[in-house]
């Protein structure tokens, strides 16, 4: 499929937007246009961006937008394509022997970008306001990285390079979690901060443009690119029309229209991992939903491949547990997403549930009244996005088969939220941004802040209060495994799939193994070619 030209005001808007990048490369001093002798100089990239007024990163509004700051700022530590901590600003860090704290030397010689140096006193600060923002009642939301409250209880600098943390959980993932970024301890609630990483920023329009230029004193070398210009787009089909009539060298999108261009000859695709897991969620209190094997039938009726297939054209990694595939954390299971719909008409009729009067939906007698197996069934969009929508109809005929009646509900997101923290549903679709580390507790202890299941087991709480307390790295993965057996075995909500991108480009820029959220450009200070 092919685009035609579009020259509505969107368009006109874009060239201008267009016109005032130009200018600003133009503009570059000629002392830096000097460095670039013998390299590309600069790549122009297209994506969504229309609420983003800020550049501060621990207040990022928009998914997508931190693949830009991550080029910016950079933190203690880093997720290596092994999916491991790496060194960052940090050069080596180390647990105290209960791991209760946590002692961080930072590297010497890194600077931010105003050229004032990095120290203990910045990490500090930086911490400090995260967990400042995550406290903060009067709006709802948190900051990107709000989840470092519950691992850090307080951080000292005890020198100009060195920070101890003491932790509230004192395992194996808590130098996962040490992955915020750094900002002056002056500049943590300015709107443009300086960061320390490879780009710095040279010019900003929210809604039009954003201009990084390549930092010259970054401490890990000379980054590849002199230049990188992000030109900013109100919707997909504008954006898709960008990279189409050859605006920009690439862009960053989640838009399903990306999936065309898989198979182009002069365009190259790079899937990247977002943290959305899309989850179809079950009232585990529901009288319908309260059987386990209830719970089981419903995720055999459900063709996963189909729906991957069709709705979400196969941008999306598909996933049995909340942790995610080919990772150290997953366990691999064979067969646990095997679709089988014979399989779930026979577990319902050993659960009691029959179509005694041939109307198609199932029915059974409770407390001495015949009930049907019809459920409430919400689903909630994101803006402009009707996917989730299709999926959740799929879902229904696919119940529908094995005499399951599904009544579909399209709510407003704050609508769903509002009905899931009440347990007012028995189906729901919901998608969860998942953390870094490695610990689905949030969703699968009892009453905790994830769990809209009511799912309660004792057993589940037990796994998890001994991995919070495991320091040992085989152990901590021997007791995610059992976490993950038990999940699948009680069945509480079904995992879908994590969704991905897509990063549609004419030039590689990176030999990064592992692209995802929100470093989605990782590598492009490399460039290929380098290590």
């Amino acid at each position: 499929m092919r685009f035609s030209m579009n020259t509505t005001a969107a368009t006109s808007g874009l060239f201008k937007r267009l016109l005032c990048c130009l200018l600003a490369l133009v503009a570059l001093p000629l002392a830096a246009a000097a460095t670039t002798a013998g390299r590309d100089e600069s790549m122009i990239f297209g994506m969504l961006s229309a609420t983003t007024q800020r550049c501060n990163p621990l207040q990022a509004v928009e998914r997508e937008f931190m693949s830009l700051t991550a080029l910016v700022y950079e933190s203690l530590l880093t997720i290596g394509d092994d999916e491991q901590p790496k060194a960052g600003l940090a050069e080596r860090w180390e647990a105290s022997g209960s791991g209760e704290s946590w002692t961080f030397t930072l590297r010497e010689g890194v600077t931010f970008h105003d050229g004032t140096p990095l120290t203990a006193q910045d990490v500090v600060a930086t911490i400090d306001e995260i967990k400042r923002l995550a406290a903060d009642e009067t709006t709802a939301y948190k900051g990107a990285y709000a989840s470092v409250r519950y691992f850090v209880s307080s951080a000292t600098a005890t020198d100009a390079r060195t920070v101890q943390i003491k932790t509230k959980r004192n395992n194996y993932s808590f130098p996962f979690a040490m992955t915020f970024p750094i900002l002056p301890a002056a500049q943590v609630q300015a709107d443009n901060p300086a960061g320390t990483g490879p780009y710095m920023i040279a010019s900003f329009v929210p809604a039009d443009y954003l201009q990084l230029r390549a930092n010259p004193a970054w401490w890990n070398g000379t980054p590849a690119l002199e230049e990188i210009m992000t030109i900013f787009h109100t919707g997909s089909r504008e954006l898709i029309n960008s990279y189409e009539y050859n605006r920009v060298d690439g862009v960053i999108t989640r838009s399903l229209t990306a999936a065309q261009y898989r198979s182009g000859l002069n365009s190259q695709h790079l899937s990247y991992r977002t943290r959305q897991l899309e989850t179809l969620q079950l009232n585990n209190r529901s009288y319908e939903l309260a059987d386990v094997e209830v719970r089981h039938a419903i995720r055999a009726a459900i063709n996963i491949d189909s729906l991957a297939n069709s709705t979400y054209m196969n941008m999306v990694l598909r996933t049995a547990t909340p942790m995610v595939p080919g990772t150290w954390a997953y366990h691999e299971q064979p067969g646990i997403l095997r679709y089988d719909p014979e399989g779930a008409k026979a577990l319902l009729e050993a659960a009691g549930w029959v179509d005694s009067d041939d109307s198609g939906v199932r029915d059974k007698v409770i407390e001495g009244k015949k009930r049907e197996l019809s459920l409430r069934f919400i689903v909630y969009e994101e803006q402009g996005n009707s996917v989730r929508i299709g999926a959740a109809n799929q879902i229904a005929g696919m119940l529908g088969g094995v005499g399951i009646e599904c009544r579909i509900e399209s709510l407003t997101f704050s609508q769903a939220a509002a009905r899931l923290k009440a347990g007012n549903y028995d189906l729901a679709m919901a998608a969860f941004n998942m953390d870094v580390a490695p610990d689905p507790g949030f969703l699968l202890m009892k009453r905790n802040t994830g769990n809209y299941t009511g799912y309660a087991s004792e057993q589940m709480d037990k796994l998890f209060e001994t991995l919070r307390t495991t320091m040992d790295q085989e152990a901590y993965i021997q007791k995610l495994a059992e976490i993950q057996t038990l999940f699948l075995q009680d069945c509480p909500f079904i995992c879908l799939y994590y969704r991905n991108g897509a990063v549609l480009t004419r030039r590689m820029f990176t030999n990064a193994r592992s692209i995802r959220e929100p470093e989605v450009l990782r590598g492009i200070e490399d460039g290929p070619g380098f290590e």
